[in-house]
């Protein structure tokens, strides 16, 4: 019995690995050997390649594709139109399946809890940190720290922000959330919880 929801339009091979409670929306197809968490969503018109990996509660909005090599953990949300990329160096003359020593496919690891704002584009090989948040339209070329809040082509830190979504402002060290009391201290540039 199948235990997740597609819409009549959306093309979902036998064959992929799907969680109890995801939803599939129109007009998106997930290949064979794909991996999706529970209570996932996918939006209209996404692609989920056969070596993609979904974590459970991923929110996809439209437009996205998903290619092989791309990891997202729990709680990832992703806007609407965002890219990621699995190839640094692109050449249809030379496909990487054919012209091993042109380089390979790289992965990109998306932490749990990170937002990834419309239009964004993530570059291969990237990982973007736990609850981190990538501004619409930012181009990610680099790592980003868990918790840091990004924008920009290409993208820079321009701060932190608490698990809940909030910016934080640190005075010292130390810092509390001023919706949902998180604390939180810096220390070497990153930021960690106070449990």
């Amino acid at each position: 019995m199948k235990k997740f929801w597609n819409h009549k339009t959306a093309e979902v091979s036998s064959k992929a690995k799907i969680g109890t409670g995801t939803k599939i929306w129109q007009n998106s197809q997930i290949l064979a050997n794909a991996q999706i968490g529970k209570n996932c969503t996918i939006g209209h018109n996404c692609f989920i390649s056969s070596k993609a990996k979904l974590g459970n509660n991923v929110k996809l909005e439209s437009n996205i594709d998903i290619w092989d090599l791309i990891i997202l953990q729990d709680y990832v949300f992703v806007g609407p139109s965002a890219v990621f990329t699995n190839d640094p160096n692109p050449r249809a003359k030379y496909p990487k399946k054919k012209y091993h020593q042109y380089g390979k496919w790289l992965s990109t690891l998306i932490k749990e809890g990170a937002s990834i704002g419309a239009n964004a584009t993530i570059i291969c090989g990237t990982i973007i940190g736990k609850n981190a948040f990538i501004g619409a339209g930012s181009v990610v070329t680099k790592n980003v720290p868990d918790y840091a809040l990004v924008v920009g082509v290409p993208a820079k830190q321009i701060g932190w922000i608490c698990e809940c979504g909030n910016k934080l402002e640190f005075k010292k060290t130390k810092t509390k959330c001023s919706i949902c009391k998180r604390q939180y201290q810096s220390i070497n540039n990153q930021i960690k919880e106070i449990k």
